[in-house]
């Protein structure tokens, strides 16, 4: 297995994925090496001249007025990481401290903060080693930076806090002594250096884009067969309309449904039976093209953030300063991930209301809630109600975290982001989509097989094959939950995705 090499200037969400979900291993780079060693000789040069620069020879925060002598720069350091481990919540996934523990190491590899080689050495290992830290989810402000998560991770590369190896949890220090890694002492600037930044939002925003790509696919092929299940009207996705309004998403989508819906026997034209359909289907273009352009403003975004600095001070080798800054601040985080809540958001509203029309009599012609034998079986009546309360809550969670801001440590940081409650609640808002998604693609294929199956597109019918591999037509009630659970695996697992890239080629956006 290739290992991703660290140069703090090249990682992409893909890299991110491949660490976090793969194991994939990591090492820096000679140029990393090399600019690491140079950042750390100009902090010694600060502790040895005596100069007042923050965080390296003074308090943090309010007590930056306080200046710190030579001797006390080491505890100083400790006690910041100590006095700040103070998260709460459930703990994060280990994907996602996977994902902080990779993105700390690339940016303090730009050699920027002045960190020892061999401090960020400990965490490449440690990572390699799967050594992970618990870090609770919640507790960070989002600036200065993820303190409380940040400070959790590096608890047990002192001995101290709890960490997760081979799938048992124990202490920070017995841990790292069963990966055969050693325990380290904070120096001058170390501790700010580690916790001072974006990495807990940004590795959460990172996996959860990288699942929100995959879930719009997802989206178009659930479209696509409801759009067979209903002999949806294929001239609403007649490219000549969408160059008219040339949003690349749009236009993208279109092609993709068509490309799915190739061949296909349960699509009309208009006037055959309607002239035209109602907008869950006639605007699929429109509503996923959207989202679609979001999540690749968000994907450039998240790419940015990965491969930046974000502590403070910021060493600077080649004029020998230490400047003080904000790139720990979340902001631009904080904006992209309500966005990208809020464009996820919109793919499950869309959704459940294609299963809505699916499961209506009134609106399918089909037998209500998708069952022939009605009213001694309920069939797909309480799918929509789940959907529903699913899309209902995400209504809820979408509501932007950056608007908000509450200050701290006695008014100096006055502002803050809420970047990882922004992060967190996009990442909730894309397992309900998900959900909500799988039960629209479970309905459509019931409702093709009710409908009578004169014969599905090039993409959709191996989509519809798949589903039935997992999931019998349903002909007498039976506990759905767990049919629900079969379709989210396959979206999950990235099978549905496969199947009808492998028949139909790749859906590109």
């Amino acid at each position: 297995m290739s290992k991703v090499i660290i140069t703090g200037n090249s990682l992409t969400i893909e890299d991110v994925v491949a660490v976090c979900r793969e194991y994939k291993e990591v090492e820096l780079s000679e140029e990393a090496k090399e600019n690491i060693l140079k950042s750390r000789r100009t902090v010694d040069e600060f502790v040895e001249n005596g100069e007042v620069v923050y965080g390296i020879t003074t308090g943090f925060g309010k007590f930056s007025d306080v200046t710190i002598s030579k001797e006390e720069t080491k505890l100083l350091q400790e006690n910041l990481i100590v006095s700040h481990a103070v998260g709460a919540g459930k703990p994060f996934e280990t994907e996602i401290v996977r994902g902080i523990m990779l993105l700390r190491i690339n940016s303090l590899a730009k050699g920027y903060s002045g960190v020892k080689i061999e401090t960020i050495q400990t965490l490449i290992d440690m990572l390699n080693k799967g050594v992970h830290p618990i870090i609770p989810e919640k507790g960070s402000l989002g600036s200065s930076g993820d303190l409380a998560p940040l400070s959790h991770m590096v608890l047990p590369m002192l001995g101290l806090g709890k960490a997760e190896y081979k799938g048992e949890v124990m202490s920070g220090k017995e841990a790292m002594n069963k990966a055969g890694i050693s325990i380290i002492e904070l120096t001058s600037k170390e501790g700010l250096a580690l916790i001072n930044g974006t990495q807990a939002m940004t590795s959460v925003g990172a996996l959860t884009v990288y699942d929100a790509i995959n879930l719009l696919k997802v989206a178009d092929i659930a479209a696509a067969l409801s759009f067979e299940a209903q002999n949806g009207v294929v001239n609403a996705l007649d490219n000549r309309i969408h160059e008219l309004r040339p949003h690349k998403g749009q236009i993208d989508t279109a092609r993709i449904i068509l490309q799915l819906l190739k061949d296909s026997n349960m699509t009309t034209k208009q006037g055959e039976i309607r002239v035209q359909d109602a907008y869950a289907l006639r605007c699929v273009p429109q509503v996923h093209g959207a989202s679609k352009d979001a999540i690749n403003y968000i994907k450039e975004k998240v790419e940015i953030e990965i491969n930046s600095v974000t502590d403070n001070p910021l060493v600077f080798d080649d004029t020998k300063e230490g400047i003080s800054g904000g790139n720990f601040h979340g902001q631009p985080m904080a904006l992209v991930f309500d966005f990208l809540g809020i464009a996820l958001a919109e793919i499950a509203n869309i959704s459940e209301r294609r299963l809505e029309r699916l499961v209506n009599p009134a609106l399918s012609g089909l037998p209500a809630f998708l069952v022939e034998k009605g009213g001694l079986n309920s069939g797909f009546m309480i799918v929509q109600y789940s959907a529903a309360a699913l899309v209902s809550e995400n209504k809820v969670l979408a509501h932007p975290a950056s608007v908000d801001s509450i200050p701290s440590s006695a008014n100096q940081e006055d502002h803050v982001s809420m970047g990882t409650i922004a992060a967190r609640k996009a990442r909730e808002i894309m397992k309900n989509v998900r959900r909500v998604l799988a039960m629209e693609i479970m309905a459509a294929c019931q409702a093709i097989d009710l409908r009578g199956n004169k014969g599905l597109g090039v993409g959709t019918k191996p989509a519809y094959e798949l589903v039935r591999q997992y999931v019998e037509k349903l002909e007498d009630d039976r506990p759905l939950y767990e049919d629900i659970n079969k379709c989210e695996d396959i979206i999950t697992d990235g099978k549905i995705i496969k199947s009808v890239e492998d028949a139909a080629g790749e859906m590109v956006f």
